[in-house]
């Protein structure tokens, strides 16, 4: 059981949703208009407005890159409001997770973050990760990075009580996965092939109305920080290992503490003790709806959980044009 935190008592839930909000209402001015970095700059400005409304020594742990190479929301940052005397909080987030997504319009773009006490998040380097996720239910020990897929996909069918065939895998659409592809298509296994996104594609784990038996296949390090993070709040299990492709990114961890190049972290390796996790859709997808713009107002939808009582909140919001998150 995990034990409430007296620190997070003092941030309101839901006021991390509002920071949710901010940003997918800035990004979704930008769906649709081909145009990334637009999109991302929209939802970071809006994100770390709203984060420095807050009464708390915020750190930023995992963010939109290291400080030469993001102007905005970076690893180390410091946000919440300057002179207060609030309490220590590490963040991790993603303002757009799937900014060529809402380029494109697509499906299942977050604005998404999550919070715990000073030193419960991963710093993670801004690398690759090889993740593996199932949801909750499973006797604990079902999944093994350091097992081949196929190895895999035979124990999660055994625990579920059904064939390897029966399972569904969401794997991202990467060349760099195809030996992986192949490999699941050989047992019969359904894949849902997703073009970004794979916050979302872990927490689909969790629901039962998405099928999808088993996230698998390498993604960003700090996005498997905030799937973990989710998974810390509704159960499940995760597995990740840290891909470097040359000595930059091998000096790159270094810089934040990785020591073992080569270790498989697990759930409360990523995130441990007391976490909040919120999300709010940017573009329709199988979690959240989307923003929509209506003659009166814009809606949202958002997701915020938390790990100490297993509580998970669907929050519908109506906010007026003049008083619109993330501006109109």
């Amino acid at each position: 059981m995990v034990t409430a935190s007296h620190v997070l008592d003092r941030v309101l839930v839901l006021e991390m949703v509002r920071v949710t909000e901010a940003a997918a209402v800035a990004a979704s001015k930008l769906i649709g208009r081909g145009n990334e970095k637009a999109a991302d700059a929209a939802a970071v400005e809006a994100m770390r407005e709203a984060l420095n409304q807050l009464d708390f020594d915020g750190t930023v742990v995992i963010g939109e890159g290291e400080r030469d190479e993001a102007p905005m929301l970076y690893i180390g940052e410091k946000v919440g409001r300057v002179d207060c005397n609030g309490p220590k909080i590490a963040i991790a987030l993603d303002p757009l997770e799937g900014t060529t997504i809402t380029a494109k319009a697509g499906p299942n773009a977050l604005a998404v973050l999550a919070i715990a006490e000073e030193g419960c998040l991963l710093n993670a380097p801004d690398v690759y990760m090889d993740k593996l996720a199932i949801g909750p239910g499973y006797p604990e020990g079902t999944i093994d990075l350091a097992k081949s897929p196929t190895e895999n996909i035979r124990a999660i069918a055994k625990a579920k009580g059904v064939e390897p065939s029966d399972i569904i895998a969401c794997v991202l659409d990467r060349p760099r996965h195809e030996a992986l592809i192949a490999e699941l298509r050989a047992l019969g296994c359904g894949i849902q092939l997703i073009p970004d996104g794979d916050v979302a594609g872990v927490i689909a784990v969790t629901d039962p109305d998405t099928t999808i038996d088993v996230y698998m296949g390498q993604g960003g390090a700090p996005e498997g920080v905030l799937a973990a993070a989710a998974l810390r709040c509704v159960g499940g299990q995760f597995q990740g290992r840290l891909v470097f492709r040359n000595d930059d990114e091998r000096g790159r961890a270094a810089k934040w503490g990785v020591e073992d190049l080569d270790r498989i972290y697990h759930l409360h390796d990523l995130a441990k003790g007391d976490v909040i996790f919120a999300a709010t859709g940017v573009t329709d997808g199988s979690l959240l709806e989307g923003v929509k713009r209506r003659k009166s107002c814009i809606t949202t939808e958002s997701v915020v959980m938390r790990a100490s009582t297993g509580t998970v909140r669907w929050v519908k919001g109506e906010h007026r044009y003049d008083h619109a998150p993330g501006g109109r």
